[in-house]
């Protein structure tokens, strides 16, 4: 029987955002620094002829592929809900320079991780799993995102 292995390797951005249509301080454009904790789960490579032997995934490979689809993207960016009137805000900030992230969601903590989920699985080897995420939004706020849970 395989022995599995979860690994997991960190990553940090600067994203901002504004939440159409909220009630408190986030409906106003802000910034946060984010965390984004990326576990995941198989079986290290057991042929020792493999330049990557022992391991799951090599750590650059992981990096090289988050930060080509979450880092690269989100990165000193405003983050806007394009099915909003954050629309025109959108255009209109592109047009004066800025870095617009368009979202066809509210571009929450518990949303943005949802979508993160998403595009990791999409872009890892088919031997292994995403196993959870943990995006944090500030040192005490963050949202979890457990492959165990998406068939409750």
């Amino acid at each position: 029987m395989d022995k599995l292995i979860r690994i997991t390797k960190e990553f940090r951005f600067e994203t901002g955002h504004a939440l159409y249509g909220y009630d408190g301080l986030c409906k106003n454009v802000h910034g946060h620094s984010y965390k984004l904790s990326v576990s995941l789960v198989g079986t290290p490579i057991s042929d020792p002829n493999n330049v990557k032997f022992g391991m799951l995934i090599d750590f650059g490979d992981l990096k090289k592929i988050i930060t080509e689809i979450i880092v690269e993207p989100f990165d000193h960016a405003t983050v806007l809900n394009i099915n909003s009137p954050h629309k025109e805000l959108a255009n209109d900030m592109e047009k004066r320079g800025h870095k617009i992230k368009r979202v066809q969601y509210q571009p929450t903590c518990e949303m943005m991780i949802l979508d993160f989920a998403e595009k990791i699985k999409a872009e890892l080897p088919k031997e292994i799993s995403l196993h959870h995420l943990i995006l944090r939004e500030t040192e005490t706020s963050y949202a979890e995102w457990y492959a165990s849970d998406q068939n409750l």
